[in-house]
């Protein structure tokens, strides 16, 4: 048994599920403990030590954090199942001009111009905007994952194309960069259990060279080499 614990944050839509698993078959002597964190809060969550390492929504503030990007999200729209959108593939942002949009306080997207029109309210979280949304007030844009994980029956959602997009991203505090967090910066990056964690790997025991031995009095050191072709005796007849 040990003492030591890897605890790992991650913000909402996330699914660590998978690297989990790598984890507890790698590392089994260590236990790893979920800690589920709001986008916004993540890096201070980080910074007070609440956690070794977090999966994070970025744009975050990097200052005194390593940060590695994993992958990018689809933007999509989430509407009522008998709104208009719902009978397209995928829409753009022009065709919600006239509907009103929830812009949440803890969205992630970085809008240059947010689309459509404004709502009457912003809503605290995405959870309180789809509620709204279910309501008929208005519509929402989030990366794909916050739609799944808040799916409704009665909710449908779909891509938004040339949209701010959201990625997920692992990070850490700098300063604690330990040998359990390198060991799951390898998990995340797919690297296999023999292969190396970014560590210096300790230098080779240099191996003992054979001394040669000393040539016998009166030979040369080696064997004697045969110089024709070994002939058998022949058995008296």
């Amino acid at each position: 048994m040990t003492d030591r614990e890897f605890r790992l944050a991650y913000v909402p839509g996330v699914t660590p599920a998978k690297w989990v698993n790598v984890w507890a078959e790698r590392v089994p002597d260590v236990p790893l403990t979920l800690v589920s964190v709001a986008a916004a809060e993540a890096v201070k969550f980080l910074h007070d030590g609440g956690a070794d390492a977090a999966f994070v929504r970025l744009p975050v503030d990097r200052d005194g954090l390593s940060v590695i990007p994993l992958y990018v999200e689809t933007t999509v729209v989430v509407v009522p199942k008998d709104h208009l959108v719902a009978a397209a593939d995928e829409v753009t942002v022009a065709d919600l001009a006239d509907d009103e949009v929830f812009h949440p306080m803890d969205d992630t997207l970085e809008w240059t111009a947010l689309p459509g029109l404004p709502a009457f309210t912003r809503p605290d979280t995405t959870a309180e905007a789809i509620q709204l949304v279910a309501a008929g007030a208005g519509l929402l844009l989030v990366p794909q994952s916050l739609a799944r994980l808040y799916h409704r029956k009665d909710l449908t959602y779909r891509p938004v194309v040339e949209t701010p997009q959201s990625q997920i991203a692992l990070a850490w505090p700098t300063k604690a960069t330990t040998e359990l967090v390198e060991d799951f910066i390898g998990i995340v990056r797919g690297r296999t259990v023999n292969s190396s964690r970014g560590r210096t790997p300790a230098p080779a025991p240099e191996k003992a060279r054979k001394q040669p031995r000393s040539p016998a009095p009166g030979g040369s050191g080696r064997r004697g080499a045969q110089t024709g072709r070994s002939r058998k005796g022949h058995r008296p007849r």
